[in-house]
């Protein structure tokens, strides 16, 4: 029988992991998953290909904010595919101390990590509202409107400024995909129109 490539053994669980949601939120009456339901899932599938997954954090601090970077690694021993998944700090949150805000936190960002390498699309699920927000869980946008997914593309010029105002604030020329989409909605791959670069533009330039 012929080996399997990482990137194939990747696809083959993609298509096989089924995570139910057994999470239950009763002030909204749905039903989620987290992060520990995804990893129950896919371990008898990680065991089948001889793979591991590692789940790792860092924290990327921007201005005054906090953010947690989780990168979700799969490696066969001697080749591996990361996804990063992002969520930011809230600055207070009831009934809870600072590690349990990074702690919860933590597993936000995990959770969008593992979602992005299994294809686990929450946002698809209508009838459960999985995508609304969560007592046990910070919200991993801010409150700014989700930027416009038509119109004219962003010039070349607004880009530019962009990325020239978040290299001032500190952001790592890596990290600016991430940034862009917990703050203001720009999923990567996405078209940011004129219109979202300007008011992109102008929080920045607003924002000490």
């Amino acid at each position: 029988m012929e080996t399997m490539e990482l990137h194939d053994k990747l696809i083959d669980i993609q298509q096989k992991l089924k995570a139910p949601k057994n999470q239950f939120n009763k002030f909204g009456n749905y039903y989620y998953r987290n992060c520990e339901d995804i990893l129950e899932a896919v371990k008898p599938l990680l065991k089948d290909h001889g793979l591991t997954l590692l789940l790792g954090d860092s924290v990327v601090e921007v201005g005054n904010r906090v953010y947690i970077k989780s990168t979700a690694s799969l490696g066969d021993g001697t080749k591996q595919i990361e996804v990063y998944g992002w969520a930011r700090e809230s600055e207070a949150k009831k009934g809870m101390d600072d590690s349990q805000i990074t702690g919860s936190t933590s597993s936000y960002a995990r959770k969008y990590a593992l979602n992005g390498l299994f294809l686990i699309d929450d946002t698809k699920d209508s009838d459960s509202q999985d995508n609304r927000p969560r007592l046990d869980e910070p919200k991993a946008t801010s409150n700014k409107p989700t930027p416009r997914s038509v119109g004219e593309s962003a010039s070349d010029k607004q880009k530019q400024l962009i990325k020239t105002l978040l290299e001032r604030k500190g952001v790592a020329k890596e990290d600016m995909t991430g940034v862009l989409e917990v703050d203001y909605g720009i999923i990567p791959g996405s078209q940011m129109t004129k219109d979202d670069a300007k008011n992109i533009i102008k929080d920045l330039m607003e924002t000490k």
